[in-house]
Order: structure tokens, then sequence, then C-alpha cells
């Protein structure tokens, strides 16, 4: 049996209509959308709360946590708020458990003057500058956690985790699908595209969260039960399961965040065939930086990206033909079919309203409807 999960990043306009970052944001200001959100005590033990106590909820604040040479939390440095469902076994019910999570976010988010908006870079942020510098306890800390070192990249860009698992999976299989997923990650990340802006302007592609990330972020990370089952590599495709809820899961972290959550469910079917498919021969434990450049400019607009999108989303449906959740492929043939993005559409409306903030205000208009089977 498969199970399902979504991770998705929030960014936010403040009371002043302003882009609300980490440049004129404080924690605090989130902390206080949080703290007016319900706790579900049923969530639990499915969801991990951490060490310091921020992900209580469904809802958390996404930051940098600062520490001291003693080792104590001194400051959290925020980026937005991340929504994450509990796990399910059917897409329908994880992104409608996300569709509820975000209009009840976005409800109590207005009462405090914040409007979530779709980016899946900072428009005006090329990075994170960590002042002050970074002491002996937290580099030995980063040490120890190599993904938390590209905190620079983190910070300033947004995008969904997309879990899935399945029962029974033998390591040697898991650990191929990450594989898999993480060679054809180029190839399916422009069905996602929304990050066209760039230290304010228009970017000279469709992702600028692609093209900068990749390299230094996995595009698929494996969760495995025991260090000896974890593969040495940077960026890293395996990790050791932080809790038992977590073993076995592949997430998919390359692709952009979407405002229409129904995409979301298309891709969780795509790589649920993808999973399935025994066609596909790809396979790569750290993703071609080069290529996902390539893709992060063109899209599908690349004749070599839109080519073998084609074939992964024709193995897909091919591995699905018997599952009912092949009914939501088609959003997908609809964007690679029409050469369509996300990024294209806030292209258009930026050049129409000439304001970077005026076309976000434009996402988010329709989330989605409730997923019925």
């Amino acid at each position: 049996m498969f199970h399902f999960g979504i991770e998705h990043e929030v960014a936010f306009l403040n009371s002043e209509g302003k882009f609300a970052d980490f440049q004129n944001t404080k924690y605090e200001d989130f902390c206080q959308i949080i703290d007016a959100l319900p706790i579900y005590a049923t969530d639990y033990p499915q969801l991990k709360v951490g060490d310091a106590g921020i992900r209580k909820k469904r809802w958390y604040i996404e930051c940098l946590e600062r520490f001291d040479e003693a080792g104590e939390c001194v400051e959290c440095v925020p980026k937005g708020i991340e929504i994450r469902t509990t796990i399910h076994a059917s897409i329908e019910a994880a992104v409608n458990e996300l569709t509820e999570s975000f209009d009840l976010l976005r409800e109590v988010a207005a009462r405090f003057g914040f409007i979530p908006v779709l980016t899946s870079f900072n428009p005006y942020a090329e990075a994170y500058i960590l002042q002050p510098p970074l002491n002996n306890f937290e580099k030995a800390r980063l040490a120890e956690h190599p993904a938390e070192q590209t905190a620079h990249i983190h910070l300033v860009s947004y995008g969904p985790d997309l879990n899935i698992s399945l029962e029974n999976l033998p390591i040697d299989k898991l650990i191929d699908i990450g594989k898999k997923l993480t060679f054809y990650s180029p190839y399916i990340v422009p069905f996602t595209y929304s990050s066209p802006f760039y230290k304010g302007g228009l970017w000279e592609g469709l992702s600028v969260r692609t093209f900068i990330r990749t390299g230094q972020r996995a595009a698929a990370l494996v969760f495995v039960e025991n260090d000896v089952e974890i593969i040495r590599s940077a960026p890293e495709m395996t990790k050791k399961a932080r809790i038992p809820a977590e073993i076995g899961r592949i997430e998919f972290k390359a692709f952009d965040g979407c405002d229409n959550f129904e995409i979301y469910a298309a891709l969780l079917a795509l790589l649920k065939g993808l999973i399935l498919d025994q066609s596909l021969a790809g396979r790569a434990i750290t993703p071609d930086a080069n290529l996902h450049q390539i893709s992060a400019k063109k899209g599908f607009e690349s004749q070599e990206i839109a080519k073998i999108a084609v074939d992964i989303l024709a193995a897909a449906e091919i591995a699905l033909a018997n599952d009912t959740d092949i009914r939501f492929l088609a959003p997908l043939k609809s964007i690679l079919s029409e050469r369509k993005s996300k990024a294209k559409e806030l292209i258009y409306l930026f050049r129409d309203l000439g304001s970077i903030e005026e076309t976000l205000k434009q996402t988010y208009l329709i989330v989605a409807s409730p997923l019925t089977k």
C-alpha cells in the first residue's frame, strides 16, 4: 500500500504590501499566526516535533536557528510558514488536508495583516548572509548536518516536499527509486516552475530556484533505518530516519511550489507511476546540475527536456493503467502539450502590472476544490 504526504512552504506579503522575509519580518510576527492555529493531538507521533519544539502543529515557521557557544538557541531567522499534512493512504486525502490547512492559514494570517503569495524564490534577496558569522558551536553542528550548510539558499527558496512510500519495500529497491527520481528530476520539474523573479526584476528563465539550488540541495531524499544503509554523497540522497514514521519515505524535493493544489495530486500520481514503472533505466546519485540549469531556463521549450518528459509521462501512465490515480495525470498532459508554466503566467502579469507585489497578489486565487474518488 502507498502512503502520501505533502509539505508546502508559504511566502507572504505584509500589511504594507511588501514581501515578508528575514529583511523586514521577525520570528514573532509569524509566531502570532502559528499560535492562533489549532493543534491536533492525533497527528502524533507521525509528525516530527524536533528538539526546539518549533514544529508542534501542522503549521510551523520555516527558519534558521542560531545558537550561542553553549548550544542555546538565541534567534530564529524566519523565511515563511510551512504546512505539512499527516500521512494518508490516498492522494486525494493528502491534497484535501493540505487545502483545508491552507484555507485556515490564509484566514488566520489575514487577521495579522499577512497575505499568502506564491513564489519559489525570494524576488529580492539573492541569498542570506549569516550575521553574525557562525560561532564554534554552530560550525560543529553544521559539520554533523551537511544539508544545513546550504542555509543561505534555504532561506531564499520556497518549494514543496512530496512524500511517498510503499509498504515493505526492500532497502535496495528504495534506494534505486531515489536514484531514478534523481536522474529524471530535470525533466519533470518544469511542470511546476514558478520563480521567474530575481533581485527585484525578471530573471532570464522560468525557475531561478532550480538554477541556483541544484547541485547544492537534493532532488530526492530517501529515509533509511540504519546508518549502514546511507550512501555518502553531496548533496545527500539518503538520510537516517528521525522517527519511525519516516522509515522508507521518499521525498521529492526539486519541484517549485504550486498555487493550484490539484497539480500536487498530479505530481504524486506521477511519482507513484515512476515507482511502479519498470521501463525507465536512468539512475543517478546526485542531480545533474547542468541539465537542471538548462531546464530552469527553458523548461519544456527545450526539445530535449520536453521529449524525455513525454516518455516519462507515458511510462507513468502505463504503470498506472489499472489504478484510479491515473486520472490525476491529466493536468500534466495539458502543461506539457501546451508548454505552459506558472512562471510564464507570472511573467505576463508582471509585464502588464509592472509590480512584483501586484503580480504575486494574483496567486492563490484558486487553490483547489476537494478531490473525490
